[in-house]
């Protein structure tokens, strides 16, 4: 009974959600393609409001998860991109995303979706110009260096130079639906399996009374969230349960914003690469910014505008009689494109090969900093792209890249280093 109704919620859930993943990742391909990072680089430059405005406008759509973002974020604050900007940035960038804003819609209703985002550039606000007007001498951050700048940002801007229209429009799927999937397929398991088991196993009685003390209850939410890490996208069925088990909506919204930008790891490298003092800012605006829009949410907000009816069947009584056969063809597409990403990206790493007729040498690098197959495959490319390079293979679960053609650590190290993360050993 038990094991019929967690298949029967689970697929309820995902047929739900998969048409909007779908295309929240198709689009999420075309922002990566069509969007040159020495753009991005140049608008977040300088001190003062804008800079930090601009960078939460720009990584609110981005569907980066915060293992993905981090690297993202230092190489931008290494090629020239303010602290200020940088935090901001790091804040609204794992909230949301065009796909996970697509898959709210879905599952939890047009406010939700819209607050969301709402929220994410509050926070990235409230933390970047904290940072920028009370951290500007820094505390242990990392420098800038002006020549990487320069060099990075034309690195990145010529992966997809001299393409066709039709040849990036290829890329821009293949990176949305192989490459996106791929890196945040395994959390997004994770949260559709946590929901379904929370809708099977959890007593409704237990978040009914927990409710009672709003704050209480987000300040709980906040301590599960930060250690859980789950990705803007796969906290949306778990928050979908916890509703549905009585859990007011505003809690709900504390997972969603707190869970994807605030957790331990996050929290660790951020420290390393921006500081102490701006790291406890960046921490600080996303709890306060989260628990400020539930208690609007809870308290200001009608009730009627929060309740997932769309889902209330499929969750609770394990009866979807309405699935749609285009609903179901987008859940077996994902189910495929998640079977095949886990199976390319297990270990196995990226090759790049190029027709360079140089003495064969291997070198091993052991490398830092790399935590889902968006950094694996941003390391293969960074190092593919100098010259010299016959092929290259990135294994996430050691660390190690395996380099093949004549090129020197140094060349290396830099390349690494100009993507977001460090070349901790080159003589392996």
């Amino acid at each position: 009974m038990y094991l019929q109704h967690f298949f029967q919620s689970l697929w309820g859930i995902i047929n739900e959600m998969s048409p909007y993943i779908l295309l929240g990742f198709i689009i999420a391909g075309f922002l990566h393609v069509f969007v040159k990072p020495s753009a991005m680089t140049r608008h977040l430059a300088g001190g003062g409001l804008k800079p930090v405005v601009k960078a939460a406008l720009f990584g609110i759509p981005l569907p980066l998860c915060s293992c993905g973002v981090l690297p993202t974020a230092v190489a931008l604050r290494r090629q020239g991109a303010s602290k200020g900007a940088t935090t901001s940035f790091l804040i609204a960038t794992p909230q949301t995303g065009v796909d996970s804003i697509a898959a709210t819609y879905s599952l939890l209703g047009l406010p939700f979706a819209i607050l969301r985002p709402v929220a994410a550039l509050a926070g990235a606000v409230l933390g970047g110009f904290s940072v920028d007007r009370f951290n500007r001498n820094g505390d242990g951050s990392q420098p800038v260096d002006d020549n990487r700048s320069c060099n990075a940002s034309a690195a990145a801007d010529d992966e997809y130079r001299g393409m066709s229209i039709g040849r990036k429009i290829i890329e821009a799927v293949r990176y949305g639906l192989v490459d996106m999937v791929g890196s945040v397929g395994k959390w997004l398991v994770i949260g559709l399996i946590v929901a379904a088991l929370i809708t099977v196993l959890v007593p409704d009685q237990l978040f009914v009374n927990l409710s009672r003390y709003p704050l209480l209850a987000m300040g709980v939410m906040i301590l599960v969230a930060v250690p859980m890490y789950i990705c803007a996208t796969g906290s949306i069925p778990i928050a979908l349960s916890l509703m549905l088990k009585g859990l007011s909506p505003g809690v709900a919204f504390v997972l969603l914003m707190a869970g994807p930008a605030a957790n331990f790891a996050s929290v660790m490298i951020l420290s390393r690469a921006m500081g102490r003092k701006a790291t406890m800012m960046y921490v600080g605006a996303v709890v306060v910014t989260a628990v400020g829009f539930g208690l609007l949410i809870d308290m200001l907000l009608p009730a009627s505008w929060f309740v997932p009816g769309a889902m209330h069947g499929a969750t609770c009584h394990g009866a979807h009689t309405d699935v749609s056969i285009f609903a179901t063809a987008c859940s077996a597409l994902l189910a495929a494109l998640l079977i095949y990403t886990s199976i390319k990206f297990r270990g196995h790493g990226h090759a790049h090969n190029h027709n360079i007729n140089e003495i064969e040498m291997e070198r091993k690098y052991r490398i830092s900093g790399m935590a889902c197959p968006h950094c694996q495959a941003t390391v293969t490319k960074a190092i593919s792209a100098l010259e010299g390079v016959k092929s290259v293979s990135v294994d996430l679960a050691s660390g190690i890249a395996t380099v093949t053609g004549n090129v020197n650590d140094d060349a290396v190290s830099k390349a690494v280093y100009d993507a977001g993360f460090n070349v901790e050993d080159s003589n392996l």
